[in-house]
């Protein structure tokens, strides 16, 4: 018996093992902390690639500080987007709010043609340098995507099954939480994925107005024509991208599962 169960306990203990060896995730995970860690003793490579430049590699502040940088800023303007965002969405899909709804998308639409360099130059005479700008045309920049995920996912639920909830004596706020929300939630993390992946890309923007973040060796780059730093922020900023594209995807892939 004793036998068995270390057999078994074994073939689950291999199992996981060749799980986590075809995880994309991990890999992606792998990669980036490669980067992070192999770029400022990337010299030999860079300076061969671009012999004209006499400092090849970024140095005014570490990669793995600039990357958390990075992820902390877009963690917290997602948040205020997904909150703001999923609440909007909500409301405009209630009878109280959808009259409200044809002005609202209107209005968010024009804001998202508008581009975060501009939204970031009228924030900082308000607001001042740093990350408080950044943040607010992060957030503003996220909602969008996360409204119309919400939307999209409170209508896809069948109206059989709004009607079955009310028949059983569901009040609107219980038919919300226990039914409609449930069945939306792959739909409106399809919303929250883009909205955060967006976020990535555009937070590298971010390092005009004199926050820290993976955009600071391209700004540099750009501003003083060494290519070998736009490369190394545009690496790293991608692979970001791929990883939270990824873990997106797992959890996407477990929502659908428990559904």
């Amino acid at each position: 018996m004793a036998d068995a169960n270390a057999v078994a306990t074994m073939r689950l203990t291999v199992d996981g093992l060749r799980g986590l060896c075809r995880s994309k995730l991990l890999w992606a995970l792998l990669v980036l902390t490669a980067l992070v860690l192999w770029l400022p003793h990337s010299q030999p490579l860079f300076s061969s690639l671009f012999p004209a430049l006499d400092r090849p590699v970024y140095t005014q502040e570490p990669f793995a500080q600039l990357l958390w940088q990075h992820v902390a800023l877009v963690g917290l303007s997602s948040l205020f987007s997904v909150g703001i965002g999923s609440a909007a969405g909500i409301w405009i899909t209630r009878p109280a709010g959808a009259q409200f709804r044809p002005t609202l998308e209107t209005v968010m639409a024009i804001g998202q043609t508008f581009p975060p360099v501009a939204v970031l130059a009228v924030a900082v005479p308000l607001v001042g340098f740093g990350e408080l700008p950044a943040i607010i045309a992060l957030a503003l920049y996220g909602l969008l995507p996360v409204v119309q995920g919400t939307v999209s996912g409170l209508q896809s639920v069948p109206p059989a099954v709004i009607q079955s909830a009310t028949g059983i004596g569901m009040s609107p706020w219980e038919r919300l939480r226990l039914v409609e929300v449930p069945l939306a939630l792959p739909v409106w993390l399809a919303g929250v994925r883009t909205s955060v992946i967006i976020n990535i890309g555009t937070a590298a923007i971010a390092s005009t107005v004199g926050a820290k973040t993976l955009g600071s060796p391209i700004i540099v780059g750009l501003s003083g024509f060494n290519t070998a730093y736009v490369l190394q922020g545009a690496a790293l900023v991608g692979m970001l991208a791929v990883v939270t594209d990824l873990a997106f995807e797992q959890l996407s892939q477990r929502v659908n599962w428990k559904r």
